[in-house]
């Protein structure tokens, strides 16, 4: 992916929008067929040897749509509605989301995931992230602690009162002035937790940042994470489920999604440390038996898929290695079984103590 996200500003977008436009009439005029050369990016294979060729800088093929194959003229007719919708919205600095672009054609693009695809390819044509095109996400995600910082004039002090909830601003390039006095970052996987730590008033005895993207992050939470990151380089430690689901999220904040491979450079945390919640601490916080739930089919089809990525073996076998062990066992148990011990165990002595002590893989 090196050489990408050359073009940040709307009027440069707009010119290559309109060079490429031009170049698919010209072909069309003059009786030749259009060629788009659309790189493929792939976050991880198959290949669990370590010995593969994913990147995430560099393409590993290209993909080549030609006016020959009716499924393709399709595809580039959508691909070109879409891009008329994004001219439109960098013409006019508006924003909108994945979701409105769909319902501007929905008989013509059928489902979500053609829009989706469309603008995948447009942003690696452009060689530009989604938010630069004005597409943006619903935002999800959920912050409290040690932070300050502005979002477009407006004023976020999580410091003053270091428990109270905010959202994660959208649009996370306008995010600016932030000043932490935080000793690190902390991603919890469910807002369950995240609001279980707030009323324990987990940021009043520790010096955190506590994020939730409430279930797998999305877009604006994995940026406004890697602005936060590279900005204050803070120590960045997540707590998930002991199972199959909670893993992936946690891969997920580490690698990237395959859909964003294109971008995995600009969303991914290669700097995140495990926390828990590992099978081990079963027997390390004796948790009652009736906490332990057997995994499902869906479960151990996840698990196994998540332990044939090549990033398990290559870069995280300490994880490869729990999430074996936790197939091996065939039980799974949330992070909300921990209060088995008492209300106010995770805030008070299963965080505070493994932090302190260094226990994260």
């Amino acid at each position: 992916m090196a050489g990408r996200h050359l073009c940040h500003n709307r009027f440069d977008l707009l010119k290559q929008i309109r060079e490429l436009t031009r170049s698919i009439v010209e072909d069309i005029c003059g009786g030749r067929s259009p060629i788009l050369r659309i790189d493929q990016f792939t976050s991880y294979c198959a290949d669990v040897s370590g010995n593969c060729c994913c990147s995430y800088y560099l393409p590993n093929r290209k993909e080549i749509l030609v006016l020959q194959r009716e499924s393709q003229v399709r595809r580039l007719d959508l691909l070109l509605r879409v891009l008329l919708i994004v001219q439109q919205l960098l013409q006019e600095n508006k924003h909108c989301s994945k979701r409105d672009i769909y319902y501007m054609h929905p008989s013509a693009f059928k489902e979500q995931s053609v829009v989706d695809r469309a603008i995948n390819d447009i942003c690696i044509l452009l060689h530009c992230s989604r938010h630069n095109l004005n597409v943006v996400s619903v935002g999800n995600g959920l912050v409290m602690g040690w932070l300050r910082f502005s979002e477009a004039g407006r004023k976020f002090d999580c410091i003053g009162s270091p428990n109270k909830t905010y959202h994660i601003p959208v649009q996370v390039e306008d995010v600016e002035d932030i000043i932490s006095l935080a000793d690190y970052i902390l991603i919890v996987e469910k807002e369950s937790v995240f609001q279980r730590l707030a009323n324990d008033q987990f940021c009043t005895k520790n010096r955190a940042i506590v994020i939730t993207g409430r279930g797998y992050p999305d877009i604006p939470t994995r940026r406004f994470l890697n602005l936060l990151v590279g900005t204050l380089h803070l120590p960045v430690y997540c707590l998930v489920d002991c199972d199959p689901y909670g893993i992936d999220i946690l891969v997920t904040y580490r690698f990237g999604s395959m859909q964003m491979a294109y971008d995995a450079k600009y969303l991914r945390l290669p700097e995140i440390r495990w926390l828990g919640a590992f099978p081990s601490d079963t027997e390390n916080y004796q948790l009652p038996q009736q906490c332990l739930l057997n995994l499902t089919a869906e479960d151990k089809k996840k698990a196994e898929a998540v332990l044939c990525r090549c990033y398990m073996e290559r870069e995280v076998p300490h994880w490869r290695s729990e999430l074996q062990l936790l197939l091996d066992r065939g039980v799974k148990f949330e992070i909300e079984a921990l209060s088995a011990q008492s209300l106010t165990f995770l805030s008070e002595k299963y965080l505070p103590s493994k932090i302190a002590r260094g226990v994260h893989l």
